[in-house]
């Protein structure tokens, strides 16, 4: 997934950032609202980790102007604010659940998976085949006629962007972006670089280049 996290402690920002990230998901991290929102204009975020007390306000507010707008990003609050009514007032608003500092890194990656699943079915087909080829996101997998493929962290980022939506036409900045958030050290041909690299495991055929525009999945079928 593609998480944005809005946290301003630095240490635990650094923490959650790094867990996150190496679970296997793309991940921006940001410390104020007006940074969260600028992100949130530009990137198409599948989760957000949202602490309440932020230098330039209350992350609710922002909570409530995404529910008031969409619904189709997850949001965990991560907050020190632990009273019942805190709580209630933050399910209220529209987050999907909420966890008390100090936590635990590992249960906030079993409630960011938990909550991933609610979202998972009704948002996107887990399972896709192209051809000989099925990509299946819920368990991050690729095979060939049955057989797994191996794949880097930064090959499957490419596969899951253009997995979400088979079809949507991806640009190489928006891939480049989610390059980015996996390892800061992206040149300029990363992204034909990887994408050539993917084809010969994949087969030319499953991602198409349209020209001028970017990338995207060939026509498949749920699987």
């Amino acid at each position: 997934m593609r998480i944005l996290i809005v946290e301003d402690e630095h240490d635990l920002g650094t923490a959650v950032h790094e867990r996150v990230r190496l679970d296997g998901h793309a991940v921006d991290w940001f410390t104020t609202l007006e940074d969260a929102r600028a992100a949130m204009a530009t990137v198409d975020y599948d989760f957000m980790l949202l602490d309440l007390g932020l230098p330039d306000g209350n992350g609710r507010d922002l909570l409530r102007e995404i529910r008031r707008t969409s619904s189709d990003i997850a949001i965990l609050i991560t907050t020190a604010q632990d009273q019942i009514s805190d709580r209630i007032a933050g399910l209220s608003d529209g987050a999907d659940d909420y966890i008390v500092k100090p936590y635990d890194l590992n249960e906030l990656a079993a409630r960011i998976a938990a909550v991933a699943r609610r979202y998972a079915a009704p948002r996107r087909q887990a399972r896709y085949r192209i051809g000989d080829i099925v990509i299946d996101r819920e368990n991050q997998s690729i095979s060939r006629d049955g057989q797994g493929l191996d794949l880097t962290a930064r090959e499957w980022a490419i596969m899951e962007l253009l997995s979400r939506n088979p079809g949507r036409i991806y640009s190489r900045q928006q891939i480049d972006t989610v390059l980015y958030a996996l390892d800061r050290d992206v040149d300029s041909n990363t992204v034909e670089v990887f994408v050539s690299r993917l084809r010969k495991k994949v087969g030319n055929a499953v991602i198409r280049t349209i020209r001028g525009r970017g990338y995207c999945l060939a026509d498949g079928e749920a699987a």
